[in-house]
């Protein structure tokens, strides 16, 4: 992404003006950790005209260690000050793209997986938008889930002690200048959701990775742990990272408004949640990465099992939001089966990459799922439904057979991610207890 000479001079200004001492450059590895390094005030300004070097073979699914050098360039639009930093000696975080030492973009950089996606909807004349609702856990300790209250879905009670760390994770956030639509009470015990407004798809996965360690570093300073695990406790609900997505024309227009018919769809939407739906168990190696993501998928866990879609239904893959009368500008689906330990930036890729699909492809619109349908499993089997994958190990071989998927990563991050989960799937049925399994592959 190039950066505006209005946007560094604002940047370089601010830093001289604000007493920073540190600015952190944040990119994110393959499989979605976000890394770091600081930088003087100083070097900024030569950071935004040649980069900053750094070992690539150190970051998991980057590159070899004879093709170790890459460059880290600040997009100075997501310049930003971290909250819970003290206002003296102020310390600034910027997102950056990384290229290679001749300054061409590095396929394996999740970003710029991306952007490359974004470019390809601009060409056809499509905008992605992408509005976030994220779930996860606190709890009073990070080796074993030990939940903070035992609320429900939208509590409110004086003994629900998760509601200030909430509050300030809100108002950091906003601070961050990322609007939070609502939070809440998720439905299980110590369980939150927060939903992010909508933004353009590269600024949305921004927003998510800030989030998740906004949450994080919150819930730390106050002497607590977050978890975006998906399935943290047995019995209990899992977290979900739902997307809800739209396509804007170059007009500001939303594609996805229809006037016609009951669900008020365009053509272009009905397209695009069929290629959702048909492309599923391709890209779900993306939305759903871990061993611990499965447990979240099962059935009567309000999370799909097959790849369906339905108005209101939340046990639907794709679920179609209520009209609002003179809300068209909203219209937009929802994707149910991602989960928050995804690579944003890879989930995003793949589930835009497969509506284009399925709008290239003009796809029909499969038939609605729809509770006269029934619940079981045999009985969505019998009306033609397709059953996603039910483990790590099916959804690596829907991924590794997918040309699409390969080419929304290229090669590089395509072969890594293959053998990278496959290690994880033979490691996972070779270990023995299941405190082991989820403690690792969760990353509780």
């Amino acid at each position: 992404m190039s950066n505006s000479s209005k946007d560094i001079d604002y940047v370089l200004r601010t830093v001289e003006e604000r007493d920073v001492r540190f600015v952190r450059l944040w990119f994110t590895d393959v499989l979605g950790n976000l890394k770091s390094f600081a930088i003087s005030p100083e070097d900024l300004e030569e950071a935004f005209e040649e980069g900053i070097g750094f070992d690539g073979s150190s970051v998991n699914g980057f590159s070899s260690v004879v093709e170790s050098d890459m460059l880290a360039f600040p997009d100075a639009s997501t310049f930003q000050f971290l909250p819970w930093r003290p206002s003296a000696n102020a310390v600034t975080r910027i997102f950056c793209d990384i290229c290679t030492p001749d300054r061409q973009p590095f396929e394996g950089d999740p970003r710029h997986c991306l952007m490359r996606v974004f470019r390809l909807a601009s060409d056809r004349g499509f905008v992605p938008n992408v509005g976030p609702e994220l779930e996860y856990f606190y709890s009073d300790s990070s080796k074993t889930p030990v939940p903070l209250d035992d609320a429900g879905y939208f509590d409110l009670a004086p003994t629900n002690s998760s509601r200030n760390l909430r509050r300030d994770t809100v108002l950091s956030l906003e601070r961050l200048s990322i609007p939070v639509e609502y939070s809440f009470h998720a439905m299980g015990p110590s369980q939150q959701g927060i939903s992010l407004r909508y933004a353009e798809a590269v600024s949305a996965a921004d927003n998510i990775m800030t989030t998740r360690f906004a949450v994080k570093q919150i819930a730390q300073n106050n002497g607590f742990y977050a978890s975006f695990m998906p399935k943290p406790i047995p019995g209990r609900p899992g977290s979900g990272m739902f997307l809800q997505e739209s396509l804007f024309d170059g007009e500001g227009e939303n594609v996805f408004w229809g006037a016609e018919g009951g669900h008020h769809l365009s053509d272009v939407a009905c397209h695009y949640i069929a290629g959702l739906v048909r492309y599923a168990p391709e890209y779900m190696l993306l939305t759903n990465p871990t061993v611990n993501s499965y447990k979240r998928l099962v059935p009567d866990g309000e999370a799909p099992t097959f790849a369906t879609w339905g108005r209101r239904n939340r046990n639907a893959l794709v679920r179609i939001p209520m009209h609002k009368p003179g809300k068209h500008q909203s219209t937009r689906v929802e994707l149910r089966v991602p989960d928050p330990s995804a690579n944003p930036y890879h989930a995003i890729a793949a589930t835009v990459m497969a509506g284009l699909k399925g709008i290239e492809e003009g796809l029909p619109l499969p038939p609605e799922y729809t509770s006269d349908l029934g619940t079981s499993e045999l009985e969505l089997e019998s009306a033609g439904f397709e059953r996603l994958p039910r483990d790590l190990g099916e959804a690596i071989e829907a991924f590794r057979s997918s040309e699409l998927m390969r080419e929304v990563l290229g090669d590089h991050t395509f072969e890594f991610l293959v053998e990278e989960k496959s290690r994880e799937w033979l490691s996972y049925n070779s270990t023995v207890t299941d405190w082991e399994v989820r403690s690792y592959y969760g990353g509780y």
